[in-house]
């Protein structure tokens, strides 16, 4: 699977579970660590273990396997696809790391283009 799709994948599942707050940034150019960041905040622990699942479900689904993941008892869930890392913040804590102004440098990327369950609903 191409990394867009993966992000497309990742995107669409946290949209359809009501993630919060979404971003994606394109990271490639300013650094190694991956492609894309694909940024999200949740309504409680609870629900960013549903999205982590769900996203980890579908993609598994679809043959990607997440590298790495970490913060599964936290306020701050990753899942590592290599070239797309998916953060699922707890409120708190997505204020707290402002991933967003870290990485402010990085290609803002319209999800409006990408988000499709909506549009086939």
């Amino acid at each position: 699977m191409e990394t867009f799709d993966i992000l497309k994948v990742a995107a669409n599942v946290l949209n359809d579970k009501k993630a919060m707050q979404m971003v994606a940034v394109k990271i490639d150019d300013i650094s190694d660590i991956a492609d894309y960041f694909l940024i999200c905040t949740a309504t409680s622990n609870t629900h960013i273990r549903a999205l982590a699942d769900e996203v980890e479900e579908k993609l598994k689904e679809a043959g990607v396997e997440p590298n790495h993941i970490e913060g599964r008892a936290s306020d701050w869930l990753l899942l590592d696809y290599g070239t797309v890392v998916v953060h699922i913040f707890g409120r708190q804590s997505r204020e707290f790391y402002s991933l967003d102004h870290m990485w402010q440098d990085g290609e803002q990327v319209d999800l409006t283009q990408i988000l499709t369950s909506a549009m086939e609903d």
